[in-house]
């Protein structure tokens, strides 16, 4: 076994992805407040080919040295838009068809294995603030929460390690 060369893993240019078909997922950022979170972010939109990423409230705006030093270059591929109030955001989506979903712990959140995703829709998840979670605002306009289970002692995983699972989870059924 041996690790692949750069030249070897076959990557396309900002262009060629640009114009390829996209995952119909929109991240929505709610009030992040830390630049490298933004950053991971855009960079797992990349490597899942996701739509679009939505900055609302807080959250950095590139060019921001903390995002561009952890998107290494994703914010040039992926779309995306700043809102100053997440609710119009997702207001912008739900006009599109988007299911909304906050990735949230709520009394009636769904865990993430469980959540049907349905091969025709188009999904909008909300992902939080690092202390706050996502914001009442948000939680009341989505159509439902979804969560990632876990069995520790914390009570939460980093944002950028949620975007991840969770981006991984909507990929791997609507791209395959």
């Amino acid at each position: 076994m041996r690790k692949l060369q750069i030249e070897e893993l076959g990557r396309i240019s900002v262009e060629a992805f640009k114009s390829k078909p996209k995952t119909p997922v929109v991240l929505i950022l709610d009030n992040i407040r830390s630049g490298l979170n933004v950053g991971a972010a855009f960079r797992t939109a990349d490597a899942f080919a996701l739509e679009a990423v939505f900055l609302c409230g807080i959250s950095a705006q590139p060019p921001h040295r903390e995002i561009l030093k952890t998107a290494i270059g994703a914010t040039e591929s992926v779309s995306w838009t700043y809102f100053e109030k997440v609710e119009n955001a997702i207001s912008e989506l739900q006009k599109r068809g988007f299911s909304i979903l906050a990735v949230e712990q709520t009394d009636s959140s769904i865990p993430l294995q469980s959540f049907p995703v349905e091969a025709n829709r188009q999904y909008g998840l909300i992902l939080g603030n690092e202390v706050h979670g996502v914001s009442d605002e948000a939680l009341e306009m989505a159509d439902a929460a979804i969560e990632i289970p876990q069995v520790g002692t914390k009570h939460s995983l980093n944002i950028s390690v949620c975007t991840g699972i969770v981006s991984w989870y909507f990929f791997s059924k609507l791209s395959f």
